[in-house]
């Protein structure tokens, strides 16, 4: 095999997750998961990747499904959680408190720090408002949040959902640097400037 065929191929099977997954979502958006939403899903699919080419985002091939369960069934209860705190702050009296803060991650990968700002803007009550890619910082508008401890709190929540998530599907050097740092230290590692 010839090692420009060997590079194709290899961009082929890196892009092939991504490439179902357009498949997925476009059959998901028409609420048919028919033969002919299959086919306009592919086409659409080649037509979003030859047309928007977008930089190959490297897959760690690692997935530990006990971590996966965990990530899975504490994302759920946190949505559930989320859903209840913010409809219990929009009824009850008083003002509700509301901050931006930021949170530098530990890990390096785009696609740990992607995970995780979907993640974290999916539950309820928080929101990414900027993610620093160079410095690896995520700005996040929260609300419920009254002093300087509740920021805190909400910066290990985060810390914690991207442990999990590198847990589940981080490669490598991803584990190695959420296990150099926990969430319960004080501070994260310092931005990069």
């Amino acid at each position: 095999m010839s090692p420009d065929l060997r590079s194709h191929a290899r961009r082929f099977w890196n892009q092939l997750p991504f490439f179902a997954w357009l498949v997925v979502l476009w059959m998901m958006l028409w609420g048919q998961f028919t033969w002919l939403a299959l086919l306009t899903g592919i086409a659409v699919a080649v037509f979003v990747t030859r047309v928007f080419r977008l930089p190959t985002a490297e897959l760690s091939g690692r997935v530990d499904l006990w971590h996966g369960a965990v990530f899975v069934v504490t994302f759920l209860w946190a949505v559930v959680r989320g859903s209840v705190v913010v409809a219990w702050q929009t009824i009850r009296p008083g003002e509700t408190m509301s901050a931006i803060i930021a949170v530098p991650l530990r890990t390096d990968s785009d696609l740990m720090m992607t995970h995780t700002g979907v993640a974290t803007s999916l539950i309820p009550g928080s929101l990414i408002v900027e993610a620093d890619r160079e410095r690896r910082i995520l700005y996040l508008h929260v609300l419920g949040v009254r002093d300087a401890e509740d920021a805190e709190a909400q910066k290990r929540g985060v810390l914690l959902w991207e442990e999990r998530i590198v847990r589940a599907v981080g490669s490598r050097a991803d584990l190695a640097a959420i296990a150099g740092r926990g969430v319960d230290r004080e501070a994260p590692r310092e931005a990069r400037g």
